[in-house]
């Protein structure tokens, strides 16, 4: 990953309901929420969800479907595992005695 790909993610994941929204869509896994779904389940207006569905989307961190009238989003796992790859890459200098990487 590279850093401007990893500062775009991060920043998409630094505002509250942006995360709340993404937690949300890891836990549902790869089968994904459709947007009424989201937005019921964080109580937020269909016009704030779609602003923020957006952001996301456009960190590369969701992805959508098309369902007839609504839209289905979901994690996109590859994205998120290469975050955390880019964040711990280089955890603990290479020591490899230091256990898991991330949790020196």
């Amino acid at each position: 990953m590279e850093h401007i790909t990893a500062t775009r993610a991060l920043a998409a994941l630094s505002h509250g309901t942006r995360l709340s929204i993404y937690r949300l869509l890891v836990e549902a896994g790869r089968g994904g929420k459709l947007a009424g779904e989201i937005a019921e389940a964080l109580t937020l207006p269909g016009a704030t969800l779609s602003l923020h569905l957006k952001e996301l989307s456009a960190a590369g961190l969701v992805s959508s479907e098309q369902r007839g009238r609504t839209v289905c989003y979901r994690a996109n796992f590859d994205a998120m595992t290469s975050l955390v790859d880019y964040l711990t890459e280089n955890c603990c200098a290479g020591d490899q005695s230091c256990g898991t990487p991330g949790r020196c």
